[in-house]
């Protein structure tokens, strides 16, 4: 703006001492116009000098930048947002940007195996403005040192941190294979964040506040290849998830048979043991009808013994009893309750008997 206002002032001025100069050209009061000419040639010449020299010499430098000021190509001051005067024609400002850098940068790489892939990365730096020029002991400006003297422009400063950053990022993508990378997408970000701030070391002079691997692209090949893998790869867990709970219903309905079957055979035990208990009462009682003694004794757990006193010689006439009175019993449980017929004839009697 300061700029602007003195280069309009400077072209007024200029066109205000044209003026005079034309006007001291006439023919009447020569002796006057000979002194308007001085004043007007003295005027022009100090308003062309103060348009060339006056206006380029303000230097504006703007909020969240810093300027290295430089004398016929030497650093010799740092300067903060503001206005300053410096004769232009012996010194220059080179400006800095003091805000956080945001950098996107791409390129491509190849993977342990191979395969091709797009690398994006987004990169945050900010210039340590202490470090913008470097001052020995005694306060002099050490001229190869510091940002200003190391980079010499932002711009040349960038192209450095760039080439570290892909140089770098393209040496931890290629130690890997295209499937690692794939299945780990994460842990090679924080692996490339973590090498490329490393490599930005002091040197720099800049502060690294983020560094992301945001995007990483396969060929479309590759990533179809890798898609149909991943849908075999489920479609076979599904199978086997399947089969699984197949052999689990399995498992379910073989232990279900199992406890059916032991079921089954307990209560098949208890009703023998039942039906057993029967016949042993049954038994005792028809040995008392036949006159049999009979001894009972009973120990601690509580079980009773019965002992049935058959005279010598009779033994197998008991056991005959015993096994014809178990064959009526049996008969007993089949029979329906269907009595024999019976048929009267002239000279006998027919018993018809019943098949069951």
């Amino acid at each position: 703006m300061i700029k602007t206002i003195l280069f309009v002032i400077s072209i007024a001025a200029i066109l205000i001492t044209l003026g005079m100069l034309i006007m001291s050209t006439g023919k009447k009061n020569a002796g006057k116009n000979r002194s308007l000419a001085v004043v007007a040639s003295t005027g022009l010449s100090i308003s062309v000098l103060f348009g060339l020299l006056v206006p380029g010499s303000f230097h504006q430098v703007e909020a969240g930048t810093y300027a290295v000021v430089k004398e016929v190509g030497k650093i010799v001051d740092v300067r903060t947002p503001g206005t300053y005067f410096d004769f232009y024609m012996f010194r220059t400002y080179e400006t800095y940007d003091a805000t956080v850098q945001q950098v996107k940068i791409t390129t491509s790489a190849y993977s342990k195996d191979g395969q091709t892939m797009d690398l994006e990365v987004y990169l945050q730096y900010q210039i340590q403005l202490d470090k913008l020029i470097i001052k020995d002991a005694n306060g002099k400006i050490i001229q190869t040192e510091g940002i200003a003297g190391k980079y010499v422009t932002l711009n040349s400063l960038q192209d450095r941190i760039e080439t570290q950053c892909i140089e770098k990022t393209k040496s931890v993508m290629s130690s890997a294979e295209a499937m690692a990378i794939i299945q780990n997408r994460a842990t090679f970000s924080d692996l490339v964040s973590t090498t490329v701030r490393d490599a930005i070391g002091p040197d720099y002079y800049v502060n690294v506040q983020d560094v992301v691997l945001t995007n990483i692209d396969f060929t479309d090949e590759f990533e179809k290849s890798v898609e149909d893998k991943v849908v075999a790869e489920q479609q076979k867990q599904a199978s086997i998830t399947k089969a699984e709970a197949e052999l689990e219903v399995a498992k379910i309905e073989a232990q279900k048979k199992i406890e059916e079957a032991k079921g089954n055979a307990e209560a098949q035990l208890i009703a023998a043991e039942a039906a057993a208990k029967a016949a042993t009462a049954k038994i005792i009682e028809l040995a008392r009808t036949e006159g049999y003694e009979i001894e009972e004794t009973t120990n601690s757990e509580g079980i009773t013994t019965y002992k049935i006193i058959i005279p010598s010689g009779q033994e197998e006439g008991f056991k005959k009893l015993v096994l014809e009175y178990l064959e009526y019993l049996a008969y007993l449980e089949q029979w329906n309750g269907e009595l024999p017929d019976v048929v009267a004839g002239d000279d006998a009697i027919s018993i018809i008997v019943p098949n069951n």
